[in-house]
């Protein structure tokens, strides 16, 4: 399984009714049958995915998802100790592969575009402060002076598709953006069966394209950030309409404990060490594709709300919605002038 507490992965809600998209037909032909949407969903990367789509010929695409989750998590699950990722944590390889390599640079990119906001190896720090994937346990703060030596995105370089690191003891996690990047490869898995309209979610990192069966753009509810780490609230902050892009949204609302009370979110900052503590709630990112949205909207929820909402704005393509709370406790809400456009109340 994929490690999913790097980044929390917000649960959104999917609001359509299923249809059907009846084929035209010509004068003097009998109508074409109508092709119904399938719908797939199953367990991936440690959470679920659901992926609903129009397939020309009503071909059923679940075996083909499936059968890509298994290879991409022998690539980048930090759960799997025999993936590619463990291996290269433990020093077994340097060797890379296509979904390392394509992962690692674009983590790279965000890395430098964010200021280091978006950092990979950060997956020590979380470890320690009890969220990842080798650690649960939060009896007491971690010992910073011991771990930060290790993170900085510039201590590990891909060098003639090996990894290369300044110290044997960093680990990489690309949690925070693998689902995104993962989207994005069903997308094209989609495509290359000929789907032109469909939506895929990965644990709340979504890409769609087209309409949806009702023939209107696909509706996404993003939750209201209520503390809820059982997951189980249900409270929709807005509802946006959206098509051929993707959307994700993070948030420190759902992967939290209390201790000597006071609250410890699993967002950590690469340049303190600690856990974020600021009045943004959630980040929702709209942008061309996941792989980026999803790692952009992991880096706001470190920046914090105005850093965010200025790195958003001179990004080219991108737009995003951030659910902060006022000097009252009071929930509200800032967007870029582009997310207008999505926004259906």
């Amino acid at each position: 399984m994929m490690n999913v507490l790097l980044k929390n992965k917000i649960r959104v809600t999917l609001i359509f009714a299923v249809g059907l998209l009846v084929a035209s037909c010509g004068a003097n032909t009998k109508p074409a049958k109508a092709v119904e949407y399938i719908h797939n969903e199953g367990k991936a990367q440690g959470t679920y995915y659901s992926a609903t789509y129009l397939q020309p010929e009503g071909k059923d695409l679940q075996a083909q998802l499936d059968t890509f989750f298994n290879e991409f998590d022998r690539s980048l699950s930090t759960y799997n100790p025999n993936s590619l990722i463990s291996r290269i944590n433990r020093n077994d390889t340097a060797t890379t592969d296509a979904y390392f390599e394509t992962i690692f640079t674009a983590s790279q990119k965000v890395s430098e575009a964010t200021g280091g906001a978006f950092d990979i190896t950060v997956a020590p720090l979380v470890n320690a402060w009890g969220f990842g994937f080798g650690n649960r346990n939060r009896s007491q703060e971690p010992d910073l002076y011991k771990f930060m030596p290790l993170i900085g995105y510039h201590k590990v370089k891909l060098v003639n598709h090996k990894i290369v690191k300044e110290n044997n003891e960093i680990m990489i996690d690309v949690s925070a953006i693998a689902q995104g990047y993962s989207a994005d490869l069903i997308a094209q898995i989609f495509e290359k069966n000929g789907c032109e309209h469909y939506m895929i979610d990965i644990g709340g990192e979504i890409v769609c394209k087209g309409s949806n069966p009702k023939g209107k753009n696909w509706q996404i509810g993003i939750d209201k950030p209520m503390d809820d780490s059982l997951n189980v609230s249900g409270e929709l902050q807005t509802i946006v309409s959206i098509s051929n892009r993707a959307i994700t949204t993070s948030g420190n609302y759902r992967q939290f404990y209390f201790k000597d009370g006071k609250k410890y979110a699993h967002t950590i900052n690469p340049k303190t060490g600690r856990p974020v503590s600021h009045n943004l709630l959630s980040a929702t990112v709209v942008a061309a594709n996941c792989t980026t949205a999803d790692a952009y909207a992991t880096a706001f929820m470190v920046l914090g709300k105005d850093s965010a909402m200025a790195l958003c704005n001179r990004t080219p393509d991108m737009d995003c919605y951030l659910i902060y709370t006022d000097k009252t406790g009071k929930y509200q809400v800032v967007h870029t002038d582009g997310f207008k456009k999505y926004l259906t109340e």
